[in-house]
């Protein structure tokens, strides 16, 4: 077997042998990355707000609504009425949907819990659950109409003595107060035995900026008219209120506001007690919204036109999943 040999060229032989570079010049040397991001800028201008063009009833719960031919579509808000008994109705109504309601979501405990409605026309007197009846089965011909004295008006069931003691002080205490709701929420109660106001660690918890306070005396069940007021006074001119070894309530210019502040507050209290247990298994503090933040974005979330509003998918959901019967 004949071996071919292959010979370099010449030029190629004669090149001078590169010798390799110390391990220092490999080294990238320190630049800026092209992917570098740049400082955010708003898209909007600073105090112009992307819906200035809505009129104040939008603008009110930070709706938008206008067509490409510039057809204004308005948000619903709460109705008027023709007269005051069709008032009376409504009221009534949403009041029997508000029981479903918290009784969905596990806020019934036995016999506690209350929720009531001013009324339109006996402007002293309000709506209340009859005691012995459970939330989930309450209707509109269920209510029980009570004057100031905690006399039965209509209906033929009694009520709640200690349902009585508190809303009468608050109706009293707050004109401007046509509904409050209480009742003995899981989280709300666990919260409670802190005795504290919650901190501003949420979006959602800004809806009780400096429009709740803390009823730090527990003095066992509410029957005696002086304990309601001493609760109306630590609740003050605020939405809602932590009571001390008890649980929350809340309150509002309709029973639509006041029950969606309370579903809203049960759960800012559950996002209270998991950012507290974080905190002290990991050491992290949470950090606090500044007031300035917390003061403007109040203006969007904690409104009464915002929990009326609100609680209007509650209402549609309760309605479709019952058929209405407890209208």
């Amino acid at each position: 077997m004949n071996t071919v040999l292959f010979r370099l060229p010449r030029h190629i032989l004669r090149a001078p042998r590169l010798r390799p570079l110390p391990y220092r010049h490999y080294r990238p040397s320190p630049r800026t990355l092209a992917t570098e991001s740049k400082p955010l800028q708003a898209t909007v201008a600073p105090a112009t707000r992307v819906d200035h063009a809505e009129d104040v009833g939008n603008q009110t719960v930070a709706a938008m609504g206008r067509t490409t031919s510039g057809k204004a579509l308005k948000i619903r808000k709460y109705p008027t009425f023709e007269s005051l008994e069709q008032e009376r109705l409504y009221r009534k109504q949403h009041l029997a949907a508000a029981y479903r309601i918290f009784a969905a979501r596990g806020f019934d405990e036995g016999v506690a819990g209350h929720i009531s409605v001013r009324d339109p026309i006996l402007t002293d007197h309000f709506w209340l659950n009859p005691l012995s009846t459970h939330f989930s089965l309450i209707r509109v011909s269920d209510l029980i109409l009570v004057n100031e004295a905690g006399e039965v008006v209509e209906g033929n069931e009694p009520i709640n003595a200690a349902a009585f003691a508190i809303h009468s002080a608050i109706h009293k205490a707050r004109p401007d107060v046509h509904a409050a709701c209480h009742a003995h929420s899981t989280f709300g109660k666990a919260f409670s035995a802190f005795g504290r106001e919650l901190d501003m660690i949420t979006q959602d918890s800004l809806r009780f900026y400096k429009s709740h306070g803390v009823y730090k005396q527990f003095g066992g069940v509410v029957l005696a008219s002086e304990e309601g007021e001493r609760i109306a006074e630590a609740l003050g001119n605020g939405k809602a209120a932590i009571l001390q070894n008890h649980g929350i309530l809340t309150c509002g210019q309709s029973v639509d506001e006041a029950a969606f502040w309370f579903l809203s507050l049960d759960k800012t209290c559950q996002a209270q007690l998991l950012v507290d247990a974080a905190a002290q298994g990991s050491g992290h503090k949470p950090e606090i919204i500044p007031d300035v933040e917390a003061a403007e974005s109040f203006k969007q979330v904690g409104t009464p036109e915002k929990g009326w509003l609100a609680f209007q998918g509650y209402y549609d959901e309760i309605l479709a999943r019952t058929g209405g019967d407890f209208l």
